[in-house]
């Protein structure tokens, strides 16, 4: 209970900061929103889709899943810069538990691409995509699960590699062929087999995969729900992890 209460505690200071700023929300959603515009036409004509309204149904949820990949395995530099900053240490004065402090900022940055996702599928329904509210939230409630995977995975590697030139160059090196073998630009249905074999070991791949079927309006396919089962079983793993290193850091 105690590091529940904490987790909500650094949720509503950290949510409350990022209500009062939202210049930063706004400005990461240039780049999906141009993508958006202008990307999916190439994948109309490439797909052969009938319509705008079905390439927007397999395009968005790929583009929620760059933002929430990109989101959340950059994260790991904003917990380098609030260390740095000095901000961790004075949180470490105050009863606070410390898987509470930790899953509290992680949640913060779900919150964010939760919010990016939202205004990004908005403008998407305005310009022709139709998806159920239903599936659009049970597709919101994946996206986070595997945002917090990615950011978990980003702060246990800035806490094992804490170092801002280094990083950039492993975070890019990760994230490429991550978003690559999840078929986030191209569905995997046009690639070899081979690579979508591959894929098959990707977190990301399955979070693309339930999403455009929950966006399709195909919400019993077994992909839906073995996508939330891994995701759920490998954030799991990755939170303990990130929160025993964070732990022993600032021990």
């Amino acid at each position: 209970m105690k590091t529940a209460r904490d987790t909500w505690l650094i949720l509503q200071y950290e949510g409350g900061l990022l209500v009062r700023s939202p210049i930063g929300i706004v400005t990461l959603l240039f780049q999906p929103v141009a993508f958006l515009l202008f990307f999916t036409p190439f994948l109309k004509s490439v797909l052969h889709a009938p319509s705008y309204q079905a390439a927007f149904q397999i395009y968005v949820p790929s583009l929620l899943c760059i933002t929430g990949l990109f989101g959340g395995l950059f994260g790991g530099f904003a917990l380098l810069a609030a260390m740095r900053q000095g901000v961790i240490s004075r949180f470490q004065v105050t009863p606070l538990s410390r898987t509470g402090l930790l899953l509290g900022r992680e949640l913060t940055l779900v919150l964010r691409v939760g919010i990016q996702s939202v205004l990004i599928t908005v403008l998407a329904v305005i310009i022709g995509l139709r998806v159920r509210p239903a599936n659009f939230v049970l597709a919101l409630i994946v996206l986070a699960v595997t945002v917090l995977l990615g950011v978990s995975i980003a702060y246990a590697l800035a806490l094992a590699v804490p170092n801002e030139s280094v990083l950039p160059t492993l975070m890019n090196g990760l994230a490429q062929p991550l978003s690559l073998l999840a078929g986030l630009l191209i569905p995997l249905s046009v690639a070899p087999l081979w690579v979508r074999d591959v894929a098959l070991w990707n977190p990301w791949a399955w979070t693309a995969n339930g999403m455009r079927a929950l966006f399709l309006d195909h919400i019993g396919a077994s992909v839906v729900w073995e996508a939330a089962a891994i995701l759920a079983g490998l954030a799991l793993v990755a939170v303990a992890l990130s929160a025993r290193l964070f732990s022993r850091e600032i021990a």
